[in-house]
């Protein structure tokens, strides 16, 4: 059975993603699965030698201005045309089957060439109205058109419907001890200097930073990395929080790791304004609005967090499609939320 697996590169959660179903795909003789990126420029992909020699595409993205997504930069800086042009090359006749993790370009070159297409990622938790994720029906008709797909498996933190799976990242290893006091801060759609500006004013802290545009250096309480996988692990085993943006990935590694986290969402992305809401009405996280120390502070002296439990939903997953993806998805969906759990801690 040949595959199409199709990943949106613009956030890393696509990628994790990915990884995690390339590694379990390995356990999957009887499948071929090619990887198709686009969202972002190839030379600014990183981590990805685990998908071997995938195709690319400029597919399509968000564009983020001052902690924000832009319209006006979206549709202005967008390739449309190269986009259709892609869709309509794009030959599927080799396939069975194309996975796609909200990426468009093999969503719909599937549909035209009328090829099962399985929407598998967190979007497609969105596909169905539920008051846990709120978004208005013009948004959720913006996700439903965006990567189109026959079925849709959504992941979320816990069960919203018959289509919902578990959180589907990396297995979570055995983690070093957290060091009092330090804390990973990923905000990669944020200025930089607004984050100098913070952590400036929180000197009895340490933070290790992440950012696209960051160079390697050190300050008085905090260290600095452009993007690396292998940092990010190092730095996150280390951290006793993590402050973030609210995107679903980072998000479902620390809830996994039971470390403290503080999410700041992207102002006019609606993924991730309602990711910060489930987060916050369900007590898992902290949010902010703006990166304010004193509130940033106030989170930080908070005593309490909490630690989910999930699966390994990679593995599970590789060996649905494996055996052609005929189980019904909420059998798999009943499986492993009966292998989930939550545990609230305090410090």
């Amino acid at each position: 059975m040949r595959v199409l697996y199709g990943v949106q590169g613009t956030g890393n959660g696509h990628l994790t993603r990915a990884l995690a179903m390339a590694t379990a795909f390995e356990s999957c003789p009887e499948l071929k699965v090619d990887f198709l990126l686009s969202g972002r420029k190839r030379a600014k992909l990183f981590g990805v030698d685990a998908l071997g020699d995938f195709s690319w595409r400029a597919g399509l993205s968000f564009a983020t201005r001052g902690g924000r997504v832009s319209i006006r930069d979206t549709l202005s800086q967008n390739p449309w045309w190269r986009f259709w042009q892609d869709v309509h090359e794009l030959d599927l006749s080799g396939y069975d089957l194309v996975v796609t993790d909200f990426e468009p370009v093999s969503a719909w070159a599937a549909r035209r060439q009328g090829v099962r297409c399985i929407g598998l990622g967190r979007q497609y938790a969105f596909w169905q109205g539920h008051h846990a994720l709120p978004v208005n029906p013009l948004q959720r008709a913006m996700i439903r058109q965006f990567a189109p797909c026959d079925e849709a498996l959504g992941t979320h933190w816990s069960p919203l419907n018959s289509s919902t799976l578990p959180p589907l990242i990396a297995p979570v290893g055995e983690l070093g001890s957290a060091q009092s006091k330090r804390y990973l801060v990923y905000l990669p759609f944020e200025p930089l200097a607004d984050i100098d500006v913070l952590l400036q004013a929180l000197p009895e802290y340490q933070f290790d930073v992440f950012h696209p545009e960051a160079t390697p250096r050190v300050t008085a309480n905090a260290t600095y990395f452009a993007p690396s996988r292998e940092g990010f692990r190092h730095a996150f085993s280390k951290a006793e929080g993590i402050i973030a943006n609210a995107g679903f990935g980072t998000s479902s590694e620390a809830l996994a790791s039971g470390k403290k986290l503080l999410v700041k969402p992207l102002q006019r992305q609606f993924e991730q304004v309602a990711n910060a809401h489930c987060l916050q009405h369900e007590g898992l996280a902290g949010v902010c609005q703006h990166l304010e120390p004193e509130r940033v502070h106030r989170w930080i002296q908070s005593p309490s967090h909490a630690r989910l439990q999930w699966p390994d939903v990679s593995q599970h997953v590789a060996q649905w499609i494996a055996t052609g993806a005929k189980t019904p998805v909420a059998h798999l969906s009943q499986q492993l939320w009966q292998q989930s759990g939550l545990q609230r801690q305090t410090a």
